[in-house]
């Protein structure tokens, strides 16, 4: 594994810590890549319940790292063969995080800019500290949206508002990224608020909840009926499991269930 990301899985819980706080996490062709073998070792391992993706040092991550794109330039790449290396890696490592087959969440604390706006909501749940902030500001830098941007913003927050948000480039603190539905839940004391959060979710009916979140994802595009009949075939694997089995035994017995991911 790459230093550019420190992996680690326990309990259960796979964490992804970006890791270049002297740049402020910005996103390299080499660190896009090293999130996704995290990523893929996360797929991989035994006992993985929950993928969370966070940052260090009181930063997310800045985008993508204009500096490593001017390194690129300077060599024999062209401008586009430099952009394209680093787009290319990128969206590669969004897209193996929004579709990761369990649940995710990204603890998005300091800041989140564009690429790495999308490293904070390609999650399932997005938990912030007070200190959060994200701004999809591509327009900054003069430069159009990419890495997912017009997939992504408009689930969270509806068509118009996420055109008013590239084409201001504003920047939002953590209030109001939660009022737009951008952060779940903004947490005063962040890390153990957050890994409270993450251990209720890891320490769920797993096989149910990976199946609930591929109906949610499959459910978006269809109509009612398509998507009640895609319940009721997915339903029946899930009701064989041990899972299933402890939580109606609990309910029954009037106790919290002790689910095993299985």
């Amino acid at each position: 594994m790459s230093e550019l990301v420190v992996f680690d899985i326990t309990d259960g819980v796979a964490t992804l810590r970006l890791n270049r706080p002297n740049n402020r996490n910005a996103l390299t062709a080499e660190m896009s890549g090293a999130i996704v073998d995290a990523i893929d070792e996360a797929e991989a391992a035994d006992g993985v319940r929950c993928l969370v993706i966070t940052g260090t040092d009181g930063t997310f991550c800045a985008g993508g790292d204009i500096n490593s794109m001017a390194e690129l330039m300077s060599g024999a790449a062209e401008l586009h063969e430099a952009v394209e290396k680093i787009q290319r890696e990128t969206n590669r490592a969004i897209r193996r995080l929004a579709e990761f087959d369990r649940p995710t969440v990204a603890k998005v604390d300091g800041d989140a800019y564009g690429a790495g706006g999308n490293l904070a909501i390609a999650p399932d749940i997005t938990l912030a500290s007070p200190d959060a902030r994200i701004s999809f500001g591509f327009r900054q830098v003069g430069l159009a949206i990419d890495t997912g941007t017009s997939y992504l913003l408009p689930r969270e927050v509806g068509v118009s508002k996420a055109k008013e948000l590239v084409y201001t480039g504003e920047l939002l603190d953590a209030a109001a990224a939660e009022e737009l539905g951008l952060f779940n839940h903004v947490f005063e004391d962040f890390e153990a608020e957050a890994d409270e959060f993450i251990q209720q979710i890891a320490t769920g009916p797993t096989v149910a909840l990976r199946t609930s979140k591929h109906l949610i994802e499959q459910g978006w595009n269809t109509s009612l009926k398509e998507a009640q009949d895609n319940e009721a075939f997915a339903q029946g694997p899930v009701f064989n499991t041990d899972d299933h089995k402890e939580g109606a035994t609990a309910f029954m017995e009037g106790r919290k269930p002790e689910f095993e991911g299985r």
